[in-house]
């Protein structure tokens, strides 16, 4: 089975097993999709900062922290966290605060369980996390048990067989509704910061609800008369608003509109960018057949690190024909993991195939590594860096029972942990092979 249009268009163009899929959806229900954050917890002392857990349901995170921002009265850029969340799930993470205990231990928004909080002198940032437990239901499986048994059992075994999954940026980097966040990501890398903040307000999507659709039409008619489009905007879309507020007292000034977003924001149009390339550049690898568990000539590679280190700045090892035999000694044992670059300023290609399959992505898209700097906004310049290509997969397990949404159907609840950066949607594509909105 081939990958779908949709996926191909953020570069999951192709699948590591040959299974047949289970097909299905997951979210039918927030509490089908439970991420329990294993956590790096900042040094309890006295400091300005309280670290808390916070448990939310149906909470995107950057809604979130808007939320603890409004009623805190505080910068949302002042709120720390290792991650971000999916917004239709059961999700458990730290966060830090520049308030006392008190003031966040006192909160009350619906959907959110505030725990443990202690004082820090060390706020959390992205990053600073371990990995992530997830447990996730499957619904609406219509085949016979004992087949959907037999397919999640061959699948499991070709991936523990292969060492993992393929480290694939998942759905949610792009966005399942609208996955345009790369092209966003594009049109700043090309310098084109008005193209950039139009297309976020606008370009409707067809699997957006027709009241948001309507909103992005009637911004996208307006053009430059900003209050006109301001009027239009529907009120779930702050962000857009946002930009079209600042538009109204300083028209035509982009970069200024782009800078009213979140800064976790603005940097994931880039590396939504960065992502898309990436997952176009280990398709081909698999398409030509080379191994992500294994090392050919000019891969270059990273020594395992502590806290599970999916991504490296340097570091790097060059595979030769001296050092293949025992590089991959070091790889089949867990020690040491192949990469794929993630295209920056500072980014060097690899050499050999994997070398050649870098470049010819990155000169199909016409990009060089200078168009990483962006001087209207120089705090979205990447430089750039490498990532494994092989995602290891431990405590995965799985059980089957009646749908209880889907009477008719089965359930497959898999359980397993990843480390951090790492999509739990790239595993359950090869268990799925289903359409992109059903992730």
């Amino acid at each position: 089975m081939g990958a779908s249009e949709r996926e191909s268009s953020i570069g999951l163009e192709v699948f590591y097993t040959d299974a047949p899929g289970l097909g299905g959806k997951i979210k039918s229900v927030p509490e089908d999709f439970i991420v329990d954050e294993v956590s790096l917890h900042p040094p309890e002392k006295d400091g300005r900062y309280t670290v808390a857990r916070v448990t939310s349901l149906n909470w995107e995170t950057n809604a979130l922290v808007s939320q603890f921002s409004k009623r805190l009265r505080i910068s949302r850029n002042s709120i720390g966290f290792a991650g971000t969340k999916d917004k239709r799930a059961l999700t458990s993470q730290l966060m830090s605060f520049p308030v006392r205990p008190a003031e966040v231990e006192k909160l009350s928004i619906p959907g959110v369980g505030i725990s443990g909080a202690y004082t820090s002198d060390k706020g959390l940032y992205t990053g600073d996390l371990i990995g992530n437990r997830f447990e996730i239901n499957i619904r609406n499986l219509r085949a016979p048990r004992e087949e959907i048994a037999q397919r999640i059992k061959s699948v499991s075994t070709s991936l523990e067989e292969y060492g993992g999954f393929p480290n694939f940026f998942g759905v949610q980097r792009f966005g399942v509704v609208r996955s345009n966040t790369h092209l966003i990501g594009k049109l700043i890398v090309n310098g084109d910061i008005e193209g950039a903040v139009r297309a976020y307000m606008g370009m409707p999507y067809d699997s957006e609800p027709e009241e948001i659709k309507s909103a992005r039409l009637q911004i996208d008619d307006a053009n430059d008369d900003f209050a006109a489009a301001l009027k239009a905007c529907h009120p779930s879309m702050n962000f857009e608003c946002a930009m079209l507020n600042h538009l109204v007292s300083k028209p035509c000034d982009w970069a200024g509109a782009l800078l009213s977003l979140p800064n976790n924001l603005l940097k994931m149009f880039i590396h939504a960018y960065q992502s898309y390339l990436f997952n176009r550049m280990l398709s081909e690898r698999i398409r030509q057949g080379v191994p992500l568990n294994a090392v050919v000539k000019g891969d270059i590679v990273f020594p395992a690190r502590g806290n599970d280190v999916t991504e490296f700045s340097s570091g790097g090892i060059t595979v030769t024909a001296d050092n293949i035999d025992k590089i991959n000694r070091q790889v089949s044992r867990g020690k040491a993991f192949v990469s794929g670059v993630l295209f920056g300023m500072d980014s060097e290609f690899a050499g050999g195939v994997m070398g050649g399959i870098e470049r010819k992505v990155v000169e199909t898209e016409g990009i060089c590594r200078r168009d990483f700097f962006i001087p209207a906004i120089p705090d979205l310049s990447s430089r750039g860096l490498r990532r494994m290509v092989l995602c290891p997969l431990k405590g995965f397990r799985y059980e089957l029972s009646e749908d209880s949404v889907n009477p008719d159907a089965s359930c497959a609840r898999l359980s397993f942990e990843l480390p951090k950066g790492c999509y739990a949607t790239s595993l359950l594509r090869e268990f799925m092979k289903a359409e992109i909105i059903n992730y």
